[in-house]
């Protein structure tokens, strides 16, 4: 668990963990009370009961409200563009590298002919 302060271990008892297995496993926000502990500068809770707070979860910062779906440029095909798309200019030319070197010119390479009869 952490906050804007400080990270905080939750523990959970295994005979904990068995009471409340289907909530802990299937919750998709949990509450815990227990006991903190605090000890070299990091804070355990010690958890005693899980409560299941998902139906509480829509209505943490606005969730409960619709989002909004913009298409994108993967659904113009369905729903059309909506605005310019950047893709539409001509990419700039690649220009040519000049790769001749003048000291390694073909008729200057030396090379032992092998024979593989």
């Amino acid at each position: 668990m952490e906050d804007e302060g400080a990270n905080a271990n939750i523990i959970v008892w295994p005979s904990v963990f068995e009471n409340n297995r289907r909530t802990i496993l299937s919750a998709s926000m949990l509450g815990c009370r227990g006991k903190v502990q605090r000890a070299s500068g990091v804070i355990h809770l010690i958890v005693e009961s899980v409560s299941d707070l998902t139906a509480d979860l829509k209505t943490v910062s606005g969730l409960d409200v619709p989002f909004p779906l913009v298409a994108g440029r993967g659904d113009e095909a369905r729903h059309g563009g909506g605005g310019p798309d950047n893709r539409e200019g001509k990419p700039p030319e690649p220009k040519p590298r000049d790769i001749y070197v003048p000291d390694m010119h073909i008729d200057t390479l030396k090379l032992k002919a092998r024979n593989f009869r």
